[in-house]
């Protein structure tokens, strides 16, 4: 959540491609002295399987924040938050046209119960509010990012057997060899970095935190749970958003804010409760993982 925040508060000074190339070269320079030792013992297997860290490295990576920091250039909150809404519903979809996981009932409840969480917080409790939303340039790069990370959810079981900080290494390094081109067009445009203190704590922050913390965690969830429950964690964003700009923005909270919010805890409770349809396969995954060294 704090991610699209900093994006769109750096937006006049930094480009999109600008901040991501920034992004993921802090991350894999902070990542490289941990990364040296398992990824020698890797790589006999990294070569082996590197169609897909590629795949990943490209849409998780490299399009994913392409995308919504471009999008988040134009396109208001309110659509950028219905948007990401659909990443569960989507997430589960993939799921089964792409691997035949199926949904249990609970589970497809709690992701309605999370996307009508959302959609009530976007629409400020208000229904009539759909009839007056407009949707331009940002909004579809936004929601082709929606799709980009879906997909890398669900395809996070191709990945080798390597440890995680081999993966994430070579996958963020996949993301700075695809946005170091298209930030030199940035710069090469006549869009430098406006630097400034509170641009570096963005690029120091978004380097860090969105990168390296939320990375390592979410792929092991996807690997320990399954992509559709991982993927309905997506819905807290609005949550922690809602919460992140009242606290740093000074954004009232209203009723329609902790509606939502009820809707969402709800709706992620069911998830966990459901049947783990898809968690046999994930923890298969895992298993393989932890056989790593």
């Amino acid at each position: 959540a704090g991610n699209s925040i900093v994006a769109r508060a750096v937006r006049f000074e930094v480009p999109p491609f600008s901040l991501a190339f920034g992004r993921w070269s802090i991350a894999l320079l902070l990542l490289a002295p941990f990364a040296i030792a398992p990824l020698r013992r890797d790589w006999a297997v990294l070569r082996r399987g590197w169609p897909a860290v590629l795949l990943l490295g490209l849409l998780g990576i490299g399009a994913f924040n392409g995308l919504l920091y471009s999008g988040l250039q134009d396109t208001t909150a309110t659509n950028a938050l219905l948007l990401q809404a659909a990443i569960p519903a989507l997430v589960a979809l993939l799921d089964r046209l792409m691997f035949g996981v199926r949904v249990g009932r609970v589970q497809a409840l709690g992701i309605a119960a999370s996307v009508l969480g959302v959609v009530w917080i976007v629409f400020q409790g208000d229904p009539a509010a759909a009839l007056r939303l407009h949707f331009g340039r940002g909004d579809v790069l936004v929601l082709a990012s929606v799709v980009v990370w879906s997909l890398y959810t669900v395809l996070l079981r191709l990945r080798p057997a390597i440890s995680p900080i081999s993966f994430v290494a070579a996958t963020f390094a996949v993301g700075v060899v695809t946005m170091a081109p298209l930030a030199l067009w940035e710069w090469q445009s006549g869009r430098p970095v406006q630097w400034s203190a509170e641009v570096a704590g963005a690029f120091l922050y978004v380097g860090v935190l969105p990168s390296l913390v939320s990375y390592f965690i979410y792929n092991a969830a996807a690997a320990r749970i399954g992509a559709a429950r991982a993927g309905q964690a997506i819905t807290m964003m609005p949550v922690f958003g809602a919460f992140l700009s009242a606290a740093l923005l000074g954004e009232a909270l209203h009723d329609y804010h902790y509606v939502g919010i009820a809707f969402i805890l709800a709706g992620i409770v069911l998830g966990a409760l459901a049947p783990k349809a898809g968690e046999a396969a994930g923890a298969r995954q895992t298993a393989r993982l932890e056989e790593r060294p």
